[in-house]
């Protein structure tokens, strides 16, 4: 019973002082305040951007399709027949039939031709094909490799150039997005731990004195770990604020400068759950690891 108390005056003890580092320490727990709120928004701004232009790239990539021409020599039903064999093979997503009449058609919507000389065409002009479109456009060479062996594909025309380039230009974001993020989280834990280092200078006889009296590590630390927490809170709140309103403002500057959809962007309510957790997980590590970093030498009194 005397132990529990003794740890909810501890308890009430290390939140009060936590609180009272922050408000006394006022300019810089601004400071502090201000350059994690910073680094958060700058890294989590990078973070979106590079998600967006990834789901962009995902949705580029899945409609991603390539064209498997029929022998000339099969005749209609033959042609149609070979959709049950390519819709076996692995990977593949869709299959769509287009006959010489509606490649025909597309052709000529395609070069807006209107003149008799090209509509007085045959059909037998073209031949049929099958749109076909794929799960993972990583496993687009081995796909077409596998088309190319059905029974009555005579060749198959894909970007396969273009794809790889998705794949490369996906993979380079993801890159620079990890050590852009690793870098900027580096440099936020070297700034709260020399902003703590600052505001803990003035504190430096209080700490000798505590230890004199017999006052354990753990006592000590506990306020500064309290402080550095609410530095991080406070910052992870500050900066998913100003996330939210640059990512409202981009949205509604793409949306007035384009006519068209060419860019999709993910809603923001669709990931606020996740940049939140994100930004409060990042704010209190940095908050409590710069606390701890900053307050064990002095500790070593």
């Amino acid at each position: 019973m005397k132990r529990t108390k003794r740890r909810s005056r501890n308890f009430g003890y290390y939140v009060r002082e936590g609180f009272r580092g922050f408000i006394g320490h006022g300019f810089m727990s601004l400071a502090a305040v201000t350059i994690i709120a910073a680094c958060l928004l700058v890294t989590g701004s990078f973070s979106l951007v590079a998600l967006n232009i990834d789901y962009n790239l995902t949705k580029l990539m899945s409609e991603n399709e390539f064209l498997a021409y029929v022998d000339e020599t099969l005749t209609d039903e033959e042609a149609m027949a070979m959709k049950s064999d390519i819709e076996r093979i692995d990977n593949v997503a869709e299959v769509t039939f287009i006959s010489r009449a509606e490649a025909k058609s597309s052709y000529l919507e395609s070069i807006e031709a209107e003149d008799d000389l090209y509509n007085s065409l045959p059909d037998s002009v073209l031949r049929h094909r099958y749109s076909i479109r794929v799960d993972d456009i990583g496993r687009l060479t081995e796909t077409i490799a596998a088309v190319e062996k059905v029974s009555g594909v005579a060749e198959t025309n894909a970007a396969i150039d273009v794809a790889n380039g998705f794949i490369n230009l996906r993979n380079a974001i993801a890159v620079v997005a990890v050590g852009l993020v690793g870098v900027l989280l580096i440099v936020s834990l070297f700034i709260v731990s020399n902003t703590i280092k600052l505001a803990t200078l003035s504190r430096q006889q209080e700490i000798a004195i505590m230890k004199m009296c017999g006052a354990t590590n753990g006592f000590i630390r506990m306020p500064f770990l309290v402080e550095g927490m609410l530095l991080g809170l406070l910052s992870a709140g500050i900066g998913f604020g100003l996330q939210w309103g640059l990512y409202s403002l981009m949205l509604k500057v793409l949306g007035s400068a384009t006519s068209i959809q060419l860019i999709h962007i993910v809603p923001f309510t669709t990931l606020a759950p996740f940049v939140c957790l994100v930004f409060v997980v990042i704010g209190l590590l940095v908050g409590v690891c710069g606390s701890m970093m900053t307050i064990r030498k002095y500790l070593q009194v």
